[in-house]
């Protein structure tokens, strides 16, 4: 069942612009009051048990409180990364007014879930009320269905000219900035390290294409790197098998979180080149999987310096990829059924409580 809802900045707006209270706590605010009704009718038709919110939309957050406490059913919260930040959202008011939602949701959860170890401590410290065990990693994965029939030619062939770089998903001018590692191959380029004949870098559906289109050529590397269009997710998928390497792009202001791409990689079983914080999350678990070459996103000289030797590794075949038993564990049938033992336990503790 689909709750009525608009999309306040389409459905509304005149010209692209509307009131902006009209969007509080977000855009769909207008399905709060039609999802409420529906909740407890789905509730009540299938006696339901447990209540689980997921963000990042707020109203969703909003809409599983008021459930909770119209129905007093054990309330599972599913943050993922987080709902706040010292400068998120970057909006005075909209951070106050998530703020808010976000203390109150604390309060009233019997489990809160998120997708990184760092998340979950950043709450643990800014709420002294939360338990430890109140407080629950599930990380994101991958679905083992998505790659059957997928050949990951995991060595690059004796006989190839060039390797090819991939980058899979959007790169967001601020947390995925790119220029650095742009600039990084302009040096290496003007030095004679490398060339486009022997290296290829693809972008696909990176977005912002306009303003990296407009640093490629101030770069001078329109001829070695390309940005290609979206495509659907298993032709995606099949194009990554083909690719030598990965690129993962992850600032250190987002080193509590860890892009849901990592898991793909991993199960594809490629060396990846990531430009992310040495100490953040996303580091942790690609040093752990002895798959991946680690540098500061920031640090174009460090680059430089580094993405030679990880090219050579290439093509000598000695750089290390992530063995299965490692990646395993990411397996969403894995990862549901720790949600599975979550939501059990909360089940099984509530009936007790009232017998």
């Amino acid at each position: 069942m689909r709750p009525f809802c608009l999309d306040i900045s389409r459905h509304l707006s005149i010209k692209g612009r509307y009131p902006k209270s009209f969007a509080i706590p977000d855009r769909w605010s207008t399905w709060i009051a039609s999802a409420i009704p529906a909740g407890l009718k789905a509730i009540r038709e299938q006696h339901s048990k447990v209540i689980v919110s997921t963000y990042p939309i707020p109203s969703a957050i909003v809409i599983g409180l008021i459930l909770k406490r119209i129905t007093r059913l054990p309330w599972v919260v599913d943050f993922r990364d987080s709902m706040t930040e010292p400068d998120y959202p970057r909006d005075d008011r909209m951070r106050r007014i998530y703020q808010f939602i976000e203390q109150r949701a604390v309060a009233a959860a019997e489990r809160i879930l998120f997708t990184a170890p760092s998340a979950r401590m950043m709450y643990l410290n800014r709420y002294s009320k939360l338990r430890q065990e109140q407080c629950i990693v599930i990380q994101n994965g991958y679905d083992e269905d998505d790659f059957a029939g997928l050949d990951n030619h995991q060595q690059l062939p004796p006989k190839k000219h060039y390797v090819r770089l991939l980058h899979l998903g959007l790169l967001y001018p601020e947390e995925r900035n790119p220029q650095p590692f742009f600039r990084a191959l302009y040096k290496l380029k003007k030095e004679g390290a490398i060339s486009s004949s022997s290296l290829v870098v693809d972008l696909r559906a990176s977005g912002a294409e306009k303003q990296y289109s407009e640093l490629l050529h101030r770069y001078e590397l329109l001829d070695l790197v390309r940005l290609l269009p979206p495509l659907p997710y298993r032709e995606g998928l099949e194009d990554a098998s083909r690719s030598d390497a990965f690129l993962l792009f992850q600032d250190g202001s987002c080193n509590h979180q860890i892009p849901a791409k990592l898991y793909e990689y991993l199960r594809l079983q490629k060396p990846i080149f990531a430009l992310t914080a040495h100490e953040g999350n996303t580091a942790a678990i690609l040093t752990a999987s002895q798959g991946a070459t680690v540098v500061s996103p920031r640090d174009f000289e460090e680059i430089a310096r580094i993405f030679p030797k990880f090219l050579a590794s290439l093509r000598s075949q000695s750089h290390t990829i992530s063995p299965p038993s490692f990646f395993a564990q990411f397996d969403r049938r894995t990862l549901t059924g720790e949600l599975a033992r979550c939501l059990n336990n909360l089940v099984a503790g509530k009936s007790s409580l009232q017998k």
